[in-house]
């Protein structure tokens, strides 16, 4: 199996998430495959994983949680483990492979430890998305949407839509949704995220 990170998937079929390059920038804690792949499912994550087990009707069906087990411990999901994961469920990695380049929300290469999305849609971009979007660059460091920071804190993504037209210019930082953001407060809002 290669060890080469994953492309991102969706978007455009190019092999390509928007506003993301193929590979990006690692940050401390969700290391790059340089070093001997480690497990991820093994004591805790291996307990959660099995618990999944009892919850669904087979293991295929666990495996867009197990998926997110692995990127919530690495940060994204590499080639690596990929094939554990195709393992612990018994399934090939090929197929794993198909639903980790479907879904957007996969991480195919690092990111950093703040993975913000930006909507660029046309109401947003009405009310000033652009303009949020290069302020959030400007103001993480990442020089240009989907780059890392220097410091691996940042990675800054235009997404489409994320369903809150009434309340331009949403953001989501992980998993903290943010509504109604302007240029003049991202850097309030970044320094919540040191």
């Amino acid at each position: 199996m290669s060890t080469a990170a994953g492309q991102r998937g969706g978007g455009a079929g190019d092999g390509t998430h928007r506003g993301v390059p193929e590979h990006g920038s690692a940050h401390a804690g969700h290391g790059t495959e340089t070093a001997p792949y480690e497990r991820v499912f093994k004591g805790d994550r291996l307990a959660r994983l099995e618990w999944l087990f009892s919850k669904y009707p087979t293991k295929q069906a666990c495996l867009l949680p197990a998926l997110w087990l692995v990127q919530e411990a690495r940060g994204w999901i590499s080639e690596p483990a990929i094939g554990e994961v195709a393992e612990v469920l018994d399934l090939t990695p090929a197929y794993v492979k198909g639903v980790v380049t479907f879904y957007t929300m996969y991480h195919t290469h690092p990111v950093g430890r703040h993975f913000i999305q930006v909507c660029t849609t046309s109401p947003c971009n009405i009310c000033g998305a652009e303009d949020v979007a290069k302020a959030l660059v400007n103001e993480t460091g990442c020089g240009e949407l989907g780059a890392t920071s220097p410091d691996g804190r940042f990675t800054v993504i235009e997404v489409e839509c994320l369903g809150a037209c009434g309340f331009a210019t949403p953001i989501l930082v992980g998993d903290d949704f943010i509504e109604s953001v302007t240029p003049e407060k991202v850097p309030g809002i970044l320094q919540r995220y040191k």
